[in-house]
């Protein structure tokens, strides 16, 4: 193991305030930037640390940044959301690092300089990948590694352009620094569920090389992982497409996805403690199904019709564990669909991104809870995929769950069609789920989740 580096972090005062109105415009444009539609009001310093020596050519802080916007009617107060980034400074940009420009600061202690999203600039990239391979203290900031994998030097860094609630950094091919944008304080099942993995020796997930984190006020904050990057691997979502566009059958695909997602499903279950839900524990997850439908029904007008049957899914399931009925809860991914999902050149499935959906809170990502909601979710995937394609392939959706499941019980031994009313109850509440996020931001798709939502009060799930 390399020895760590430790250096202290020196920061400016007034830092924060000079930034601040270049901040208010080029945060809320940001595709990870979570509270879009609310206008930023302010800004509290989290923490600041500055990674380049003041005798550099160029400057670089590291900042955790909470943002300070108006609460939505009827919603809990709420401190403001918690942003990781990493500022470089300038005197002028070249052409390369037009489109990471931030701004051009008018006063303060970096008054005359240009800021930027450094990410793009591949000095600070290489920066990170450094401090992990010497596990780097920096003021607050811990670098740690995997001391049995290699990392050399010399790989040429790029940011992925495609994410939405996070950025990416690929080292040549061989490393994915994923860094988290919106910070929580706590474990964080991005890590710690692959690492459980890894320690069970789960070869579905790519085991972490190295991490990064805060250690704040007695609190540690996991800010990114470095994990193998799977060259040349197809995104299960645009793999899908692909073949829906060549009209070409998906269930191999699907049913050998069904097997990974067994995969991991028994090995966390093997890593971590496990629960058995019954009639008193079910009773709270009922509740929040149906408070959410309610909230979706006022929300989306065109859902009330359809609220009386959907509301029966839910209270189906009560209703079998007020007969004694129980179920196992374990560690799931939490937010799995096809994009979730990875095939390499030799045909063999990873799943990644095990944060979980990032607007819920990190104690409730990290619950334990029936596998039937991660399986609910790649099926409403295949179903997208289908309404996705330019020309409809009849039953291509169909025959995907079909293999799915399939393949998920040649795994586990058990197949999730045999628990319908389970199943039926978690795929409604993704489906409406689906409609508010649609009726939202994609008016156009919400055709697709209500074709569902109107299948679901008329027709057997599967």
């Amino acid at each position: 193991m390399s020895e760590a580096v430790t250096r202290n972090a020196t920061t400016h005062p007034g830092l924060l305030a000079s930034l601040d109105p270049l901040l208010r415009e080029w945060l809320p444009r940001q595709r990870w930037f979570a509270g879009k539609g609310r206008p930023v009001t302010g800004f509290s310093l989290v923490a600041a640390t500055e990674l380049l020596p003041p005798t550099a050519k160029q400057g670089l802080y590291h900042l955790l940044v909470r943002a300070h916007q108006p609460l939505t009617l009827g919603s809990p107060p709420h401190p403001g959301d918690c942003y990781q980034l990493l500022i470089g400074v300038r005197e002028a940009l070249p052409p390369r690092l037009a489109p990471a420009l931030i701004g051009h600061v008018e006063e303060g202690p970096l008054a005359g300089q240009t800021v930027y999203e450094a990410l793009h600039d591949s000095r600070p990239a290489e920066l990170l990948l450094e401090a992990v391979r010497s596990q780097a203290r920096i003021g607050g900031l811990r670098f740690d590694r995997d001391p049995h994998q290699e990392i050399r030097d010399g790989l040429v860094p790029r940011v992925m352009t495609a994410e939405q609630s996070n950025s990416s950094i690929v080292y040549g091919d061989t490393f994915i620094l994923k860094l988290l944008r919106r910070i929580v304080p706590g474990t964080n099942p991005d890590l710690e569920l692959p690492l459980a993995l890894a320690q069970e020796g789960c070869p579905r997930v790519p085991a972490p090389t190295g991490w990064l984190r805060a250690e704040l006020s007695g609190e540690s904050y996991v800010l990114g992982v470095l994990q193998p990057f799977v060259q040349g691997a197809s995104d299960g979502w645009e793999l899908a497409l692909r073949e829906l566009a060549k009209s070409e059958d998906f269930s191999a695909e699907a049913r050998s996805l069904g097997r990974a997602t067994a995969e991991v499903h028994t090995a966390l279950a093997r890593a971590l403690p496990t629960a058995t839900i019954g009639h008193t524990q079910l009773q709270p997850l009922v509740e929040g199904m149906i408070e959410r439908l309610e909230a979706a029904a006022q929300a989306v007008p065109a859902l009330r019709p359809h609220a009386p049957g959907l509301r029966s899914a839910f209270t189906a399931m009560a209703d079998l564990a007020a007969e004694g009925r129980t179920w196992t809860a374990q560690r799931i991914h939490g937010d799995l669909h096809l994009g979730q999902c990875l095939r390499s050149p030799a045909g063999q499935w990873s799943l990644i991104d095990f944060e979980g959906e990032p607007s819920k809170p990190l104690a409730e990502r990290r619950m334990p809870q029936p596998t039937a909601r991660d399986i609910a979710g790649m099926l409403r995937s295949f179903d997208y995929a289908a309404h996705s394609a330019d020309q409809p392939v009849p039953g291509w959706a169909d025959a995907c769950r079909a293999a799915y499941c399939s393949g998920y019980a040649e795994v586990s031994g058990v197949d999730p069609r045999t628990d319908p009313v389970l199943l039926r109850a978690y795929e409604t509440d993704k489906a409406i789920y689906e409609v508010v996020y649609e009726a939202r931001h994609r008016p156009d798709w919400l055709p697709v989740p209500m074709a569902a939502i109107e299948g679901y009060v008329t027709t057997d799930l599967i």
